[in-house]
């Protein structure tokens, strides 16, 4: 893409606003994943295990809800944005169980994996997230659960499912953090059997009946400012790209994962012609703003965190975002950065992900084009 082309589509995704589609195009939202769209499960569940989340305290939510709400972010996320998109409630959280679901649930959960709990053990990894016992594999559980309030027959079922939009992924960053300590290669060793996880879930949510899917790739995770941190502490410098700032090493590893996941996308196209699976680049447009962040109307340092504390990045492992231990406080603008805290990005960063999303250039085909009709 030449430089004059990504200047007009940068501009294009400032400008142009996120407005409810006419059509309704869809019923209902579904989603699975982990803290880039969970909505509050991570606060039913660390309550649970007598560990509160941090997104349960301020300053998250401050930008639009004002209050925490159960998002890793300062205010909307991805899933918000599209729910706002098709005339929808933003989504509430399963594990509340509290009202209707008709219009849609939300499975994904901060700290999930695509992994199950028993491989880290089996490789004498440290398991560093309360929440690692809650898989991919869970949350379909969840949703196979919820199913039978929401349709009866195989026909309603795919009636009903078909006239949804669900959303498989942002999930596998997770098992990735949790091999932090192993090498690269282990790490890349592991992304065909994670992908093949991540494919089975979408495999099965068609056999159910969906018919529209969204199966995002993963962020540039050496761009991350908890990484950078990480490599900086350890004094490993050589891994840093100098263009970017990021680590390259990890930002390999995110590339690879996102190729086998297209790989697996395609093939899955030929299983179910009737269906539209979207692959959603979120790389691409994360790495656009690290490279060309005032574009966006981003600070010139787009690798600062928004809300943390200490070190080089703002962030410090015992100094995070909402920890009721340590006073950390927010930036006075999170519209002008893209890291919210140390691993999620911000409400705007997430809206421009989610215009790029439904109407290109970053999800083939963009969702607006594979909507219900």
């Amino acid at each position: 893409m030449n430089p004059a082309t990504l200047i007009i589509l940068s501009l294009l995704l400032v400008l142009w606003p996120i407005q409810p589609t006419p059509s309704h195009a869809f019923d209902s939202i579904f989603s699975f994943g982990d803290s880039y769209i969970d909505t509050g499960n991570i606060n039913l569940l660390g309550k649970k295990f007598s560990d509160s989340p941090y997104s349960d305290n301020s300053p998250y939510g401050q930008t639009f809800f004002h209050r925490p709400s159960g998002r890793y972010s300062d205010g909307r996320l991805i899933v918000d944005f599209l729910a706002e998109e098709f005339g929808l409630p933003y989504l509430k959280p399963y594990l509340g169980k509290k009202g209707s679901f008709r219009q849609g649930a939300n499975f994904a959960v901060d700290g999930a994996t695509a992994l199950d709990p028993t491989f880290f053990k089996q490789h004498n990894l440290t398991v560093t997230s309360s929440s690692l016992s809650t898989t991919i594999s869970s949350q379909l559980q969840w949703f196979k659960e919820l199913k039978p309030s929401l349709c009866q027959t195989t026909k309603d079922c795919r009636d009903y499912f078909g006239r949804s939009l669900f959303i498989v992924g942002l999930i596998e960053e997770r098992d990735y953090f949790e091999m932090q300590s192993s090498d690269l290669n282990m790490m890349m060793s592991c992304a065909p059997t994670i992908v093949r996880i991540i494919g089975g879930t979408i495999k099965e949510l068609l056999d159910q009946g969906a018919r529209t899917v969204v199966v995002p790739g993963i962020i540039p995770m050496g761009c991350l400012p908890a990484i950078l941190t990480d490599f900086k502490f350890h004094g490993d410098n050589s891994s840093f790209d100098l263009k970017t700032g990021c680590v390259e090493t990890y930002n390999k590893l995110s590339r690879y994962h996102n190729s086998l996941l297209l790989k697996a996308v395609k093939e899955l196209r030929v299983k179910y012609p009737h269906a539209k699976i979207i692959f959603a680049d979120i790389y691409k447009p994360v790495m656009n703003f690290v490279r060309f962040p005032q574009r966006y109307g981003f600070t010139s340092r787009p690798l600062i965190v928004c809300c943390g504390k200490g070190g080089e990045y703002n962030w410090l492992p015992f100094a995070m975002c909402g920890s009721p231990h340590v006073n950390v406080t927010a930036c006075q603008n999170p519209s002008t950065y893209l890291n919210w805290d140390g691993l999620r990005l911000t409400e705007t960063a997430y809206r421009y992900i989610t215009k790029s999303w439904l109407r290109g250039p970053y999800a083939d085909p963009p969702i607006l084009d594979a909507r219900t009709k």
